[in-house]
C-alpha cells in the first residue's frame, strides 16, 4: 500500500480524495487489495462493472475482437457499432444513436444537440436541476446544479440555468425567449438518489411539446438496467400493481388519459456511459427520431467512440443482461434490500433517516448528528463508507449524508445478505 501511494503522490494529479486501499484485483463481486483483504463490491466502479469484475465471457470478448479489428477510426463502417447503435434504438423507440467515451463527452453531444436545434432562432439555453450532475467537463460543471463542483473554474459556461429538482412549476417559470431543452436525471446520483415522480416527467414532456423544447435525459448512472428497465424513466413511468381485482392504475399525469401518456413517454435524446461498457470505456447518446439527423457530417466527431471493441463488448452485456434476466433480478433484489434497509432505518432511525431509489441504486441519507461522527470533521457519509471498509464492503458516498449502493446487476441473493448483514452490524457498533 505504502508503495502504491508512493507512486501516486509522485507521479498522479490530486485531483481525487482517495481512501486508503490500494485494489489489485477482482472477481465477480469481490475485490482484493493489495494486502489480500477482500471486499465485497456494492459500489461497481461507481455504477459501471454492470456484471461485477473479471466475468470470463467479457475477457472472451475482449480477446476475440482485438484479435480481430480494435480501431480503424469513424472514418469508416464497422459492423459492432452499427449492431450496438441497432440494439440501443430497439430499447427505446425509432431515432440514431452516436457514440463517445464516456458520460462526460455524452452530455457534450446533448448540448450540442440543443445549440443547434435553437440556433437559428437564437436559442441556446438549457435549464437542468439543482443537485444534479451532468460531467467535469467545463459544459458539464456549467450544467451540474451543485456549486462545489464549480469553484475554481468561473466565469461558467453561459447557457444552463437550474431550478429545483421536481418541481414543475419552477421549470415553467424558468422558461426564457432563449430556452431550447430542458435536461434532468432520472435518479439524481450524485445529487443523493433522488427519483423523479411520473408527475415531473410527464410534465416535463408536455411542457416541452408547448413551448417547442428539446426533452434531454442523463443515463448516465441511472441507465443501463440498474432500476431494473433499460432506462429508469421506463421504470418510474411503470403503473402501480393492480389492486385486487381491478385492473392496473397508471400514473398520475396532467394530461387526461396518465396511463397512454406513460406509455408513449419519450425524451428527445438520452445519454448513457458507466455500464454501457462494464468496465470497458464507452459512452453513447441516443436521439429521437425527428431531430436524430440534426447533426450532420462534420458537426460533431471523435477519435475513439464506437470502436469495433467498445462495441463488441457492450453488445457482449447486453447479451448476457438479456440471456441471464438480469433486468428482472435487478428490480427483485433491489426491493429486496430497499425494504430490509428499510427495516434497519426503522431500528435505527438516529442513525438512517431514509432509504431511497430503484432497483440496483439505492441511497442511505444518515441522520444528522450521530453522535459517533462528532468532532471528526469529515462528512458524515465518508466516515460511514470508511467503516464498512474495515468492515470488507465498498460503498459510494453522495454528498455529506448519503451513501449509495451501486451493485453488479448480477450481484448474488446470498452477497446481498452478507452485505445487509455486515450493515447491520456496522449501524449497531454506531450505538
Amino acid at each position: 500500500m505504502a508503495a502504491v501511494k508512493e507512486l501516486f503522490d509522485r507521479f498522479v494529479v490530486p485531483s481525487y480524495g482517495r481512501f486508503d486501499l490500494a485494489l489489485s484485483r477482482g472477481q465477480g463481486s469481490r475485490v482484493w487489495d493489495v494486502s489480500g483483504k477482500r471486499y465485497l463490491d456494492l459500489g461497481a466502479g461507481i455504477a459501471v462493472s454492470a456484471l461485477g469484475h473479471a466475468h470470463p465471457e467479457i475477457t472472451r470478448a475482449l480477446a476475440e475482437q482485438s484479435a480481430r479489428l480494435v480501431h480503424v477510426s469513424n472514418l469508416y463502417y464497422t459492423e459492432p457499432q452499427g449492431r450496438l447503435a441497432q440494439a440501443i434504438v430497439t430499447l427505446l423507440g425509432p431515432g440514431k444513436v452516436f457514440f463517445a467515451n464516456s458520460g462526460g463527452e455524452a452530455n457534450e453531444g446533448l448540448f450540442k444537440l440543443a445549440r443547434k436545434f435553437g440556433h437559428d432562432e437564437g436559442r441556446y439555453e438549457i435549464l437542468t436541476a439543482m443537485n444534479s450532475f451532468h460531467g467535469r467537463t467545463l459544459a458539464g460543471i456549467s450544467a451540474t446544479g451543485q456549486d462545489k463542483v464549480k469553484k475554481g473554474f468561473e466565469p461558467m459556461v453561459p447557457g444552463f440555468r437550474h431550478v429545483p429538482f421536481n418541481d414543475l412549476e419552477a421549470m415553467r417559470d424558468a422558461i426564457s425567449p432563449a430556452t431550447a431543452a430542458i435536461l434532468v436525471e432520472g435518479i439524481q446520483g450524485e445529487g443523493g438518489i433522488t427519483p423523479a415522480t411520473p408527475e415531473y416527467l410527464l410534465g416535463l414532456r408536455a411542457l416541452c411539446d408547448e413551448k417547442r423544447l428539446l426533452l434531454f435525459m442523463d443515463g448516465v448512472q441511472c441507465g443501463h438496467f440498474r432500476s431494473g428497465r433499460f432506462q429508469s424513466f421506463q421504470r418510474i413511468l411503470e403503473p402501480p400493481p393492480a389492486a385486487p381485482g381491478g385492473p392496473p392504475t397508471a400514473p398520475h399525469a396532467p394530461e387526461p388519459d396518465g396511463r397512454k401518456a406513460a406509455a408513449a413517454f419519450l425524451p428527445d435524446a438520452i445519454s448513457m456511459a458507466k455500464s454501457l461498457g462494464g468496465g470497458f470505456p464507452i459512452g453513447a447518446f441516443w436521439v429521437r427520431a425527428p431531430y436524430a439527423d440534426l447533426l450532420g457530417p462534420g458537426t460533431h466527431a471523435t477519435t475513439f467512440g464506437g470502436t469495433p471493441l467498445a462495441c463488441a463488448v457492450a453488445l457482449k452485456i447486453l447479451e448476457i443482461i438479456a440471456r441471464d434476466g438480469l433486468a428482472n433480478h435487478a428490480r427483485a433484489l433491489g426491493d429486496l434490500l430497499k425494504q430490509r434497509l428499510t427495516r434497519l432505518a426503522e431500528r435505527f432511525p438516529d442513525r438512517i433517516r431514509a432509504v431511497r431509489g430503484l432497483g440496483l441504486m439505492l441511497g442511505l441519507e444518515l441522520a444528522p448528528d450521530i453522535a459517533a461522527f462528532a468532532g471528526n470533521g469529515k462528512p458524515a457519509s465518508l466516515q460511514l463508507v470508511q467503516r464498512l471498509h474495515e468492515a470488507g464492503v465498498l460503498t459510494i458516498p453522495a454528498g455529506p449524508r448519503v451513501v449509495r449502493l451501486l451493485p453488479a446487476l448480477n450481484l448474488s441473493a446470498s452477497e446481498a445478505e452478507e452485505g445487509l448483514a455486515i450493515f447491520e452490524a456496522v449501524f449497531a457498533r454506531l450505538g
